[in-house]
Order: structure tokens, then sequence, then C-alpha cells
């Protein structure tokens, strides 16, 4: 019953953003100019764009547009509609199927971005499997975390700066690790050396999904 909602959910999610092209298309603009910016700032430049700040720029870039992406989970949706949903499906259905929509679009961008990326301005990375490996994980990490936030976010009037203000505190420490797993990477080390990250990665998702899963529905009846 609940995987048939989430199917359901997700349907509903693909159609939305079908219809509505724009939303979708304006975050591959904004993937698009971001990048170019960077190649207009830095390309130029000769001995600018080390490996360092090659791989800083590029989770900075998918950080925001996971940001700008994952914001509208909750806040597109109006209240007629969340009381029909509330009548029809479970809450942990609702966020489950967020969480994997927006994992999945999250996934798209971010594989978007990194082939622009490394076009425009170079890849260094010589550990391409690796590399993935952590741009899967950053994916998987925004999504779960910002979809809770964007849900709690919501009920609040000043929706748009409670997100920014709840999420930093949980994004950085994810960042911090995601960064140091693709220098690595692109480093081309030994990936025992990214092992602690990845185990640490793998459990902050596990836990914001089972947290997110217990307490959404609290969330949801009000």
């Amino acid at each position: 019953m609940l995987f048939k909602e989430i199917l359901y959910l997700i349907r509903k999610d693909l159609v939305l953003e079908w219809r509505q092209k724009y939303a979708f298309n304006g975050m591959l603009l904004y993937v698009g100019s971001t990048v170019f910016v960077c190649y207009l700032s830095f390309g130029l430049r000769s001995n600018v764009l080390t490996v360092p700040v090659w791989n800083a720029v590029l989770w900075i870039i998918l950080l925001f547009t996971s940001v700008n992406a994952i914001a509208k989970s909750f806040m597109q949706e109006n209240r007629g509609r969340l009381l029909y949903f509330y009548s029809i499906v479970s809450p942990q259905g609702v966020i489950l199927a967020k969480i994997v929509y927006n994992t999945l679009l999250m996934l798209v961008l971010a594989l978007v971005c990194f082939v622009f990326y490394a076009v425009v301005l170079g890849n260094p990375v010589q550990d391409v499997p690796m590399f993935l490996l952590s741009i899967l994980l950053g994916a998987v990490g925004f999504s779960t975390s910002l979809t809770m936030i964007s849900g709690i976010a919501s009920k609040a009037s000043n929706n748009g700066t409670l997100m920014a203000v709840l999420s930093f505190p949980v994004i950085i420490p994810m960042l911090l690790m995601l960064i140091k797993m693709s220098k690595n990477a692109i480093d081309g080390l030994d990936r025992s050396t990214s092992f602690d990250e990845l185990l640490t990665l793998l459990a902050i998702n596990m836990i914001v999904i089972t947290v997110s899963y217990i307490l959404f529905p609290y969330l949801w009846r009000s």
C-alpha cells in the first residue's frame, strides 16, 4: 500500500514538472549560466583555477542548485491539494515520495552540471567512478535533508528565510565531507582513504530518512 502511494505521488510530481517545464528549464539555465560565469572569471586567467578551487566551486554550484530545486517541494503545494492528499495518502508516503523525486531530480541536475562543468573548465578527476559516487551521495544527502526542512519551512509564513537558516547547520558538515571525498577522487588517492567519509555520509542519509519517516506525520497533522 505504501509503495503504491509513493509511486502515485512520484508520478504526480513528474506530471506537474512536465506541465511546468519552466521550473526544470530554469534550473538548467541556472547551472549553465553559473558555469559560464565561472569560465569567464577563471578560464580567462592562467593559473587561477587550481584543483581545490575547481572542486569547491563545483560543490558551491551543486549546493545552490539543490536549494533552489528542492525549496519548492512543499511550498508549491496549495492548501487544497494538501488537504486532498491528507485524506487519501499516508504522511509517510508523502515524505518518502518527495525524497525519492527530489533525489532523482538532483541526480539529473548534478550529472548535467558535472558534465558541462568538466567540458567548459576541464576535468582534473583521476578516479571518475569515486567522484561520481560522491556526487551521488551528495544528491541523496541534499535531497533528504532539504526535503524535510522544506516541509518544516512550508508551515511558516516567511518560509524562504526559515529554510535557509535551518539548512545551513545541516548541510555544512555534509558538504565538508563531500569536498574531502571528491578531492581524494580528483587526486587519485587510494579509495580506502575515503572510507570514513563514505560511511559517515551513508549513516547521515539513513538517519535523516528515518527521522523524516518518524517525525513527518506529526508535522503533517499540524
